[in-house]
């Protein structure tokens, strides 16, 4: 049996009776292996030095791709970037919307990507790593800003809280 069709019956047999568009899963690791590659291939050729991170580097980073990844896939100000593999549904939360993921395919491949924090959070960290590599300066900049508005959005979070609890406490 041609491996095309020994690859398309595993594929039906995974997915069963759900959408799973393995295809466009397949083609989105390409592509971001395709980025790391030219990321470091890049890297190789300019001669630049990889970073070493300390502890700091990666706190401020993984609060920036914490905020970035939400601000890719929730937030409603990025909807355009998602218009075209969602449909809007509502809201979840403050400053934060409801998508269903639309299409088939790669289309729907894409949207469960835009729209997953979590799955989004590894080619923004990739992106700051990078960013790390060829313009450290404007990066830490940028992840530094990431990182503070990330600890506001928690303290903004704990002073509703802390208001409830006092309303409640009343």
């Amino acid at each position: 049996m041609p491996l095309h069709d020994r690859l398309h019956r595993e594929a039906r047999a995974y997915k069963g009776d759900d959408d799973r568009p393995l295809a466009g899963y397949t083609g989105l690791m390409a592509v971001y292996g395709a980025a790391v590659g030219g990321i470091a291939a890049a890297a190789r050729a300019g001669r630049r030095e990889l970073p070493s991170p300390t502890a700091w580097d990666v706190a401020l980073n993984a609060l920036a791709t914490h905020q970035l990844s939400r601000l890719l896939a929730k937030d409603p100000v990025t909807s355009p970037l998602r218009a075209p593999f969602t449909r809007f549904e509502g809201t979840t939360g403050p400053a934060e919307l409801e998508e269903e993921v639309r299409g088939t395919g790669a289309r729907k491949a894409i949207g469960e990507l835009v729209t997953c924090p979590f799955c989004i959070g590894l080619w923004a960290a990739t992106a700051c790593t990078a960013g790390s590599i060829f313009a450290p300066r404007v990066t830490r900049l940028a992840t530094a800003t990431l990182a503070a508005l990330s600890v506001a959005d928690f303290l903004q979070y704990a002073y509703a809280a802390a208001q409830r609890a006092a309303g409640e406490a009343s």
